[in-house]
């Protein structure tokens, strides 16, 4: 299988047929779709204004899709060099349990689900290295009470699992949530159990 740099390459290619290209996009969405594959492609989608089956997009537009999904890669690859860095400086000193970071960091490895959205059509509207960004702010800080990626209080819990932003719609990773907000989004929650 070919690497997310190689098909990203191959997106960008304007030399190569438009499907193959569009293809490739899709293909970049295998190694890393922060938002999950068809919330990810639903975003792309939507931002850069080409629909979701559409085999031949403006090949600008296309561009421009492969260019927010690189630079939201290489915002993630700098929080998986600096978390590395920082679990060896912790076992070199003893630490070797990780925390609560350490075990959303494990779940989405590699980049898949970071921000989780469970319904594809309801994503951020903001760009995802944006969204990367203020998640990783938010797991490098003190734990909050709102959504880290649009600062909305409505949080309800999903599937017993964790919080669902009800606002811009991923699922907020534990760590970046105060007790009180996680309480506050189980009791609430029981009407979207299921979503």
């Amino acid at each position: 299988m070919a690497g997310f740099r190689s098909l990203a390459r191959q997106a960008r290619d304007p030399r190569a047929d438009l499907a193959l290209r569009r293809w490739s996009l899709r293909k970049c969405l295998e190694i890393f779709a922060p938002y999950g594959h068809r919330a990810t492609w639903d975003h792309l989608c939507a931002h850069w204004g080409f629909g979701p089956e559409d085999r031949a997009p403006d090949p600008a537009r296309l561009r421009g899709a492969v260019d927010e999904l690189e630079r939201a890669r290489e915002v993630w690859l700098a929080y998986e060099r600096a978390f590395a860095a920082r679990r060896r400086a912790e076992k070199r000193a003893g630490l070797r349990r990780p925390g609560a970071v350490d075990d959303w960091h494990r779940r989405t490895w590699g980049g898949f689900g970071i921000a989780w959205c469970a319904d594809p059509g309801t994503h951020p509207d903001a760009p995802l290295p944006e969204v990367l960004g203020r998640l990783i702010a938010a797991l490098e800080r003190e734990p909050g009470e709102r959504c880290p990626v649009c600062g909305s209080g409505a949080l309800r819990w999903r599937e017993d699992v964790a919080p669902l932003c009800a606002s811009c719609g991923i699922t907020v990773p534990l760590p970046a949530l105060s007790p009180a907000a996680v309480r506050r989004a189980r009791g609430e929650g029981r009407a979207l159990v299921g979503v």
